[in-house]
């Protein structure tokens, strides 16, 4: 397992993560034909957003050398490369989370190929645990800003400047004028959309309720267990960042029923076509605004 900041080779690490990321972009390129300007990513439950693209061409993650595949239910496990309202779109149904004893540079390999192939916003999505008392399952929250308590920073060692800064500004992960146009179209479509603080902590246990109450307080109003690092690689990018959470169950202590990824899964199930509409026009809204601005 890569970890660059435990290892006692860095320069052999990072050569070797470069040529993974490099490695990845190449074999994927040979296979779609064209640059997508916009990626989306997938959480648990919320994969069948990829079945709307036109002329797609899916591509398993064991088949892009260097790809960390997921081993979690609900994750699919391929990048979907298509149109979307014409507009060239990466779907990445299911991602790899810390949990799983992937490093946080493993974690964050796929955004990094993104970028390299040319993406320059990155829309993500997961399945949130609400904290907000206002929030019940099958809501949604746009992101408005994060907590990263999950112990590591996926641009901790040695500094991939291709990619960015050694140090760089996180004072808005979650660009305002993808908010903004979130919210548009939620509201064209007469989906409800809230804006909340996500806290990202290490799973894969549940939080308790302690915990729960500990994150409240700390301000978060959805607690999840991905998202924060694929955010923080893609700033460091310069991408450009838009999150939304699916609300599938509420967070620990808040509830008199106990937690479980069934109810996840189930929650997702629901709310599949409302957010497939919601994302499908959110990729495209995204899209014409990255093209206007290059």
């Amino acid at each position: 397992m890569l970890n660059p900041g435990n290892s006692s080779d860095q320069a052999s690490a990072l050569t070797d993560y470069r040529s993974r990321i490099l490695g990845a972009a190449d074999a994927i390129e040979r296979r779609i034909g064209i640059t997508p300007s916009v990626a989306l990513v997938l959480g648990s439950g919320l994969g069948a957003v990829a079945d709307s693209l036109d002329e797609a061409t899916r591509i398993p993650y064991e088949e892009i050398p260097g790809w960390p595949s997921s081993t979690v239910e609900g994750h699919a496990g391929q990048l979907v490369v298509g149109q979307s309202d014409g507009q060239a779109v990466a779907v990445m149904q299911g991602r790899v989370h810390l949990y799983e004893g992937y490093s946080p540079w493993e974690v964050t390999l796929p955004v990094r190929v993104l970028a390299k192939l040319g993406c320059r916003a990155l829309i993500l999505t997961n399945a949130a645990g609400g904290i907000n008392p206002e929030f019940a399952p099958g809501d949604l929250m746009m992101l408005s800003d994060h907590l990263n308590l999950q112990g590591s920073n996926p641009c901790a060692g040695p500094n991939l400047e291709e990619f960015g800064e050694r140090f760089f500004d996180m004072t808005a992960p979650y660009d305002a004028r993808l908010r903004e146009l979130a919210h548009e179209v939620a509201s064209t479509q007469g989906v409800a959309l809230h804006e909340g603080i996500y806290a990202a902590l290490l799973g894969p246990s549940f939080e308790t309720a302690a915990e729960v109450r500990m994150l409240a307080g700390l301000g978060a109003d959805a607690v999840g267990m991905s998202t924060a690092p694929e955010t923080i690689a893609a700033r460091h990018a310069g991408l450009r960042v838009a999150a939304i959470s699916c609300v599938t169950n509420l967070a620990a202590g808040l509830s008199p029923d106990p937690l479980d990824h069934e109810e996840v899964m189930e929650v997702g199930a629901r709310v599949r076509s409302t957010m497939t509409g919601l994302l499908t026009g959110l990729v495209s809204a995204v899209a014409a605004e990255v093209d206007d601005a290059s």
